[in-house]
């Protein structure tokens, strides 16, 4: 019995042990039969010497056999810029790659690439992963769009170069610190010819300005900003783009991934931060998107000149505030307030405020959002300072919306001066749900702070979710704007006339494209 049983194991590990070591011995090469899951990877457009994203090809034995690639390499060898990892290995050539029958493998593919020609702003860079050899040869083409761009970063080599500034304070009190490096005379002046990308907070010096020229791109990495400090002044010079190359004339902030796939992710840099004292800040045709902060303005205490004013401008995709001002002094007209993780205009710690032909529209779906679209209030939500006045916080001929049943806070301290008023605005507002509704606040009856105020209707935006708030000719904001307002403000935020009948937010209602 013994005999028999020692008989049948042993025949049984013969069999294992040749079924687990004919893999080694019985693949037969590729000739040819591979499949791809692309024949082309674009890896769409990068900075000069900045990492692309990973991007994936799954390469697959459609046969019956186990085969195996003699050989993967790339066209331009060890000299090429792109890199690759083969089913978790990293290199440029990989040898004898097995498969096995009907099953696949993946390649991943990255690239850093250098422009070293000063004379290009940008080339096409091209590549291809060689599979096998000729005249068995397989290819799969690598395409990258490389951008050359001015990089500004603080200069580890000079201490003094580099300073560590309290942003803000979050809403536990906590600061937040960041690190900058003040801007040389040279790179006060920002133009199209390149772009450019900051890392750290590029600080205007005291007593200078820093001026950006129509068309600008200016790309920001993670945790990087501007900071226009007291003394000094930002003006951003953007114009009205032609109508067949959209943006083309607007400058744009935004972060330093070019990937499609970050196009819509908030967070991906800091915030542009105007601090107290700083002088006759301008800003016409510019658009901030993906930031943690739109745009921070702080201003004195009861000062009567213009911290900020912002014209033709659009703010969209922060992940906390689009614009926050704290004492400020803002005159902001043709403004669109977009999505935002949090409220999309913050005002507090009183200051003095006109928004005329004001889109500020919450339609934030990245996750839940506990604050209104806008929230006014004379005291400071980050520390236990004193209150002070809101001296004027004035709307006129603005929309005031979202996704939420209400879309406005007022919070009053009872001890400081709170003057606010809504003159033909929209306002999102359910009166039967919301819990202040009793609230003396929220009178929509006393004309001295709400005028011809609508709280529900058909907007008809083209497409919200993506803040794109143009109204169509379905809307009921249609010819309801103040004309004596508009009078002031004739053109919309893309350059429509809006007289002899304004309609309410910074675009005249027109026609969707089919």
């Amino acid at each position: 019995m013994r005999l028999r049983i020692l008989i049948i194991l042993s025949t049984l590990f013969a069999l294992l042990w040749g079924t687990s070591c004919r893999k080694d011995f019985e693949y037969a090469e590729s000739n040819g039969h591979l499949s791809f899951s692309r024949d082309t990877v674009y890896l769409d457009t990068v900075f000069s010497n900045i990492g692309s994203s990973t991007y994936t090809l799954k390469v697959y034995n459609d046969t019956k056999d186990d085969i195996i690639i003699p050989n993967i390499s790339l066209r331009n060898g060890s000299e090429s810029f792109y890199r690759l990892n083969v089913d978790g290995i990293a290199g440029k050539e990989f040898v004898n790659t097995p498969i096995y029958a009907e099953d696949s493998l993946f390649v991943f593919v990255e690239t850093t690439i250098d422009i070293t020609d000063n004379s290009l702003n940008e080339l096409l860079y091209t590549d291809a992963i060689l599979f096998d050899n000729e005249p068995f040869q397989q290819t799969v083409e690598l395409v990258t769009l490389v951008k050359d761009a001015i990089f500004l970063y603080p200069n580890d080599a000079n201490e003094n170069n580099v300073e560590t500034i309290v942003l803000y304070n979050d809403e536990t009190g906590n600061p937040i610190e960041i690190e900058g490096f003040e801007l040389p005379d040279t790179h006060l002046n920002f133009n199209r010819e390149k772009s450019y990308v900051i890392y750290g907070y590029a600080i205007v010096p005291k007593g200078k300005e820093l001026v950006i020229d129509p068309g600008t791109r200016v790309h920001f990495h993670e945790n990087s900003g501007i900071l226009v400090q007291e003394e000094s002044t930002i003006t951003i010079n953007g114009e009205l783009s032609s109508d067949d190359i959209l943006f083309e004339n607007e400058v744009i902030f935004e972060g330093d991934r070019l990937e499609p796939e970050f196009d819509d992710i908030s967070g991906q840099w800091g915030t542009i931060w105007i601090s107290a004292g700083s002088i006759s800040n301008t800003i016409n045709h510019l658009t901030i998107k993906n930031a943690e902060l739109g745009l921070y303005v702080e201003g004195q205490t009861n000062e009567p000149e213009k911290t900020l004013t912002i014209t033709n401008s659009r703010i969209v995709n922060s992940f906390r505030y689009n614009l926050w001002a704290r004492s400020a002094n803002i005159d902001a007209s043709n403004l669109v307030l977009g999505s935002s993780g949090n409220s999309s205009l913050l005002i507090e710690n009183g200051g003095s405020y006109s928004f005329t032909h004001a889109t500020i529209a919450n339609y934030w779906n990245k996750g839940f959002r506990f604050n209104p679209s806008v929230t006014i209030s004379n005291t400071s939500n980050t520390n236990s300072e004193n209150g002070l006045d809101l001296l004027q916080a004035d709307f006129k001929n603005c929309i005031i919306d979202g996704n939420s049943s209400n879309e406005i806070s007022l919070q009053e301290n009872s001890q400081n001066a709170f003057n606010y008023k809504f003159q033909n605005c929209f306002i999102r507002f359910d009166e039967n749900q919301s819990a202040t509704s009793d609230d003396e606040l929220y009178d929509f009856e006393n004309e001295e702070h709400y005028l011809n105020v609508i709280l529900n209707g058909e907007l008809d935006y083209f497409q919200p979710s993506e803040n794109d708030f143009r109204i169509g000719l379905d809307s009921e904001l249609i010819n309801k704007g103040d004309i004596n307002t508009a009078n002031a403000t004739p053109f919309d935020i893309i350059g429509t006339s809006r007289i002899p009948n304004p309609d309410l937010g910074a675009y005249q209602a027109k026609e969707k494209d089919l």
